[in-house]
Order: C-alpha cells, then sequence, then structure tokens
C-alpha cells in the first residue's frame, strides 16, 4: 500500500472503501475496494475529503484488511451462524438459530491482547434468537502482517471462540410447594409464572401436582417426574431457612448431584440446583424461591436458557454471578438489555 495525491490517481485501484456521509440522506461507500480511479472520480474523491489516497501495492508479508478479516471470522465462528459480508475490514457473525450463546472468554481476551485486530460481541451464556447479531471482527489497520493473523490462529488453537448451542429440552415438571396452597387457604400463583416462561422457550410443562411440606413426598414426586418424561424439574417454594421449609431436604434425598444450595444474586438467594442421573440422561432439579414468584427477573431468568439448551451450569458460574447479580428492580424493565447477571 502506498500514499498518492488523489489527482495523481488516475488508473490506480483502491485498496479500502471511500466512505461518503450526506446528513440525513446517505452513509455508505462512494467506491469500493477494487475500484479503478478515473478522471470523473478525482472531483468526488475531493469532495468527500480525499486529499490523498491509500492505493494497492502487492506485498506477501501483508493482508488486506478484508482479507485479514475473513481469518478472524474463521477464528471466531462456531456452528448456528453466518458472516455477513465484508466491509471496511469488518464482518459481523449471526445467529442461525435460537439458543444460549458461549463465549470461549480466555481466547477472546487473547486474540484481542494481539493488537490491530478486534473481536466484539454480546455477553455469553445469555439466549439468542435466530438473526441476532452475535459478534463483529474488525482489522483496525488498512493492511496487517500475515504473521500476526497467524498469531491470531495459534490462539484460538482451531476450536472457535463462539458456540450456539440451540434450545432442545421441551418437557418440564413443576412441583409445587406448601402446606397453605395444598389445603386450598390460597390460591397456586406460582406455577402459571414458571410456566408462563418456560412458554417463552417452546417447552411444556407435561407433570404438575402440589405438595405438602412433606420432602419424603417431594422426593418421589421428583423421581416420578423424571420417570414421567420431564427433562429439567422445578420446585417451587418451601426453599427458604424456616422450619416448614423442607424442599432443598427433598432434593437432595433424591441422590441428585448438588451444584449450590444459594447463590449470590438478588432476587433469588435461596435458589438451589442440582443434576439427577436417570436412564442414561441428567435431568436438572432446581428449587425456585418465593421471589421467582412476584419479581420480574430474578435468579431463574438467568439460568433458564441454559438448562433448556441442556448446558450444564457450574458452581464457579454461579459464583462469578456476583458481580452483576443484583437486579436494580428499574421502573422500566429492559432485560435481557442490561446488566443484571452480566459480571464477566
Amino acid at each position: 500500500m502506498k500514499l498518492i495525491d488523489t489527482r495523481d490517481a488516475v488508473g490506480h485501484v483502491l485498496c479500502h472503501d471511500m466512505t461518503q456521509i450526506l446528513p440525513g440522506k446517505f452513509k455508505g461507500p462512494a467506491f469500493k475496494k477494487g475500484h479503478v480511479v478515473t478522471e470523473e472520480d478525482i472531483p468526488v474523491l475531493l469532495s468527500i475529503g480525499k486529499e490523498h489516497l491509500y492505493v494497492w501495492e502487492k506485498d506477501e508479508n501483508m493482508l488486506h484488511e478484508d482479507e485479514a478479516a475473513q481469518i478472524l471470522y474463521e477464528i471466531c465462528a462456531g456452528a448456528n451462524m453466518h458472516p455477513t459480508g465484508v466491509s471496511e475490514g469488518k464482518i459481523e457473525l449471526i445467529a442461525d438459530c435460537d439458543g444460549v450463546l458461549k463465549v470461549d472468554r480466555k481466547r477472546l481476551r487473547a486474540v484481542n491482547m494481539l493488537g490491530e485486530m478486534m473481536i466484539a460481541s454480546r455477553h455469553g451464556d445469555t439466549a439468542v434468537k435466530k438473526g441476532d447479531k452475535l459478534a463483529g471482527t474488525r482489522v483496525i489497520p488498512l493492511v496487517i502482517e500475515k504473521e500476526k493473523m497467524e498469531r491470531a490462529k495459534a490462539v484460538s488453537a482451531g476450536t472457535p471462540i463462539f458456540q450456539i448451542l440451540p434450545f432442545k429440552l421441551k418437557k418440564a415438571a413443576v412441583l409445587t410447594t406448601g402446606s397453605e396452597v395444598y389445603r386450598g387457604l390460597i390460591r397456586d400463583q406460582f406455577t402459571p409464572v414458571i410456566e408462563k416462561k418456560l412458554k417463552e422457550f417452546g417447552v411444556e410443562v407435561i407433570f404438575h401436582e402440589i405438595f405438602d411440606d412433606d420432602p419424603a413426598a417431594l422426593t418421589d414426586g421428583c423421581r416420578r417426574a423424571v420417570e414421567a418424561g420431564a427433562e429439567m424439574v422445578f420446585c417451587t417454594g418451601g426453599m427458604s431457612v424456616d422450619p416448614d421449609d423442607r424442599t432443598p431436604l427433598a432434593i437432595k434425598n433424591t441422590g441428585a448431584r448438588v451444584v449450590t444450595y444459594g447463590a449470590p444474586v438478588l432476587p433469588g438467594a435461596m435458589f438451589m440446583l442440582a443434576y439427577y442421573g436417570y436412564a442414561n440422561r441428567v435431568i436438572s432439579i432446581a428449587g425456585l424461591p418465593g421471589c421467582a414468584m412476584y419479581a420480574k427477573r430474578t435468579i431463574f431468568d438467568l439460568v433458564l436458557p441454559r438448562l433448556v439448551a441442556g448446558d450444564e451450569v457450574r458452581a464457579e458460574e454461579l459464583a462469578a454471578l456476583g458481580e452483576g447479580g443484583l437486579c436494580l428492580q428499574c421502573p422500566v424493565c429492559t432485560f435481557p438489555n442490561c446488566g443484571f447477571g452480566k459480571g464477566h
């Protein structure tokens, strides 16, 4: 690439797009990369402030921004996503299905630390829909050393930085606990809330029962729900330290592997998550605290997309929710387009 006076550019090949902005009317390339400059182009180039131009000089050790952007895309892209066209060294990644976006944060940071290139994405472990923009890649200079792009490839080690795990689990059970509901003293208002949120992910409730504060009965209910075909089990209520609240004990007594009882999220501190093995399947069993019934957004909203995608949630990931785990309960809720649950 070499710099020349625009007035001397006739016959030369542009090595990048020339952007023209007409306020309120147009913003885009007046001339595309690869255009051969003509005499008629000179006044137009000058009118958009281009007194000098970079024109292409082939160098075997350098890559044009668009070629390098393609390499960045290949480093980033996993299954279930596709690229936009390349423009001015930038390619964006678009979701091909509904699911959970997974981000290899370590490799993402490593590539961005190389300099002269960047990858920006939405937060990982969040729900995305088909057609959503996932990330954008860009090479900062107009040309970049091939060796630097090889270093970027080495950082990725052949493993894509982004993946989408499609939503795949479609059958759930809701086990409602509480003597006051069991005896008909109050109406069950918890189950409709859970059913509505599950429906947003295409999940059907195939098993529902109401239990007294009897841990043995609830333990049996969890097992029967799994035997009935439930792929996820949600136990509502009975999660506090009150002596009548025995849901955590009931979940533990199923023999499930407990990931956590308690999470650094408000609302949602008394959340419980366990995994139960049955017939070569692993079923999530979640104990939902009362806040999931009345608070607009809680720990349930942060974890649910991952459960539906069959993405195992680890204890250290729940612990990391402490930063960002405080819902500000804004008068106008913009979740998921807010900081709630996004502490990474």
